[in-house]
């Protein structure tokens, strides 16, 4: 038997196995038991619009806060990470190892709880806290990004700007920024989708009307029910808002590979 012959029939038993399992699963769990648990179009029905209006809405103000506020920071530590002088760089680096070490539940917490108990003050605003959390932790991945997307610009542009007279300072934002920004697009629309799915963390700081998000909302109106319905129909909210976003990381990457 060839080794092409032999690989097509180990694929094909995988295959048959594998569907063997699914009809297994599918015979033996309880589908009705399973429906009235966490499938109920009554409770699912109760959730809108609320759902939407309230902790879908906060979802993305928090994830709007963060994002622009971890791009920000992220494109200065980029930069200072990429300087020519030594104590930038090693606060770039320590910044950037240190909030991607820790867990960002942990960085939450002492936003939100410690910094108020050492300093006897807190964030302002409603969203304060926790969209200045989500975007410290961003930067340190989104300055990773950015630094990479600067390296991946051409060194000559940078040499051709300064042969025109141009500063480092001015070049960089001029010619070598806007051009690494086209190749970021794809990476820092992922980080969004990432972002997205940490407002679910907020939880932990305390929520009120005004400040909650989807996670919360279907623990909560779980809690209430006594039913899983109100998580699945959260979980459903969640892929609206992400798997568009997914498919325009995917449809610009396609386009950036087109016009490299």
């Amino acid at each position: 038997m060839s080794k092409r012959r032999r690989a097509q029939l180990i694929r094909w038993a995988v295959y048959a196995l594998t569907l063997l399992g699914v009809g297994a699963l599918a015979l033996w769990i309880d589908w009705a038991h399973v429906q009235d648990a966490m499938l109920r179009p009554d409770l699912a029905k109760e959730q809108f619009p609320d759902i939407l209006t309230k902790a879908a809405k906060n979802t993305v103000i928090f994830t709007v806060f963060g994002f622009s506020g971890g791009l920000v920071l992220g494109l200065v530590i980029a930069l200072m990470r990429l300087s020519s002088i030594r104590a930038y760089r090693w606060f770039a680096v320590g910044y950037i190892e240190l909030f991607r070490g820790v867990p960002a539940l942990l960085t939450i917490l002492i936003i939100g709880f410690g910094i108020p108990i050492a300093l006897g003050s807190r964030i302002p605003g409603t969203y304060g806290p926790g969209a200045v959390a989500l975007a410290i932790v961003a930067a340190a991945y989104m300055a990773e990004t950015i630094r990479a997307g600067i390296e991946a610009v051409p060194k000559g542009q940078m040499e051709a700007a300064r042969s025109l007279g141009m500063s480092h300072s001015r070049a960089m934002a001029s010619i070598v920024i806007p051009q690494a920004f086209r190749l970021m697009i794809p990476p820092l629309t992922n980080e969004l989708v990432l972002l997205v799915k940490d407002t679910s963390l907020l939880s932990v700081l305390g929520v009120t009307e005004a400040t909650i998000e989807l996670t919360r909302w279907g623990r909560n109106a779980t809690n209430h029910s006594a039913n899983a319905t109100p998580l699945v129909v959260a979980g459903f909210v969640y892929l609206l808002l992400t798997i568009p976003l997914g498919r325009l990381a995917a449809m610009l990457e396609r386009r950036g590979k087109q016009t490299r």
